[in-house]
């Protein structure tokens, strides 16, 4: 039995910045792209969604008639701590080895006061997990964030972080991956409807 997820990264926020756990809003005036994103989408699914407004907003717009499971805290972006709604410029001026670092090596090097890649990845993988084992055998559209649907290309993809970092994730895009008795696998990755 096959659990589909459909991951979307929430509409743009515009943000020139570090943002994590930070509620800014996404700008939805694409409503064409909204709806073809919601058509594309099987009719059946569950819908879940971080709870960070951004992707709570995104979610909404896409769900149409489609069943809705509670907003999962464990599906926020990464915590970029006292990194966050910073620039990274500004950052780098005080600290390049650190930020070249958590960039450049991702894994157990967090910000200051923040998550490293490795704590995002059991953090959101325990909930994909749970989501798999609660609702097996069905087709689960995920509203999420960079970060959260990169560790899980990561995983499906069985990819180093370095590599899982070279891959884009754009804004209102479409990414797959399921799982099944054999474990999990990637499908089509970043897919603009």
């Amino acid at each position: 039995m096959i659990t589909r997820f459909h991951m979307i990264r929430h509409g743009p926020t515009h943000a020139k910045c570090m943002v994590g756990w930070s509620d800014v809003p996404a700008d939805l005036s694409d409503t064409e792209a909204l709806r073809r994103l919601s058509d594309g989408l099987p009719s059946e699914a569950l819908v879940i969604s971080s709870d960070l407004d951004r992707a709570v907003a995104t979610a909404d717009a896409i769900q149409g008639k489609r069943h809705r499971l509670p907003h999962a805290p464990d599906l926020r972006e990464m915590h970029f701590g006292d990194w966050e709604l910073r620039r990274w410029k500004d950052i780098d001026a005080e600290s390049p080895d650190h930020i070249r670092a958590f960039w450049e090596q991702p894994g157990d090097i967090a910000p200051p006061n923040g998550e490293s890649w490795n704590a995002l990845m059991r953090r959101v993988s325990l909930q994909f997990d749970t989501l798999a084992e609660d609702h097996r055998g069905q087709d689960i559209i995920v509203v999420g964030h960079f970060g959260q649907i990169l560790c899980q290309v990561q995983r499906a993809s069985r990819l180093t972080a370095t590599e899982a970092f070279a891959q884009k994730i754009d804004n209102l895009s479409l990414s797959q991956i399921y799982h099944s008795a054999e474990g999990w696998r990637a499908g089509t990755i970043n897919q603009i409807l």
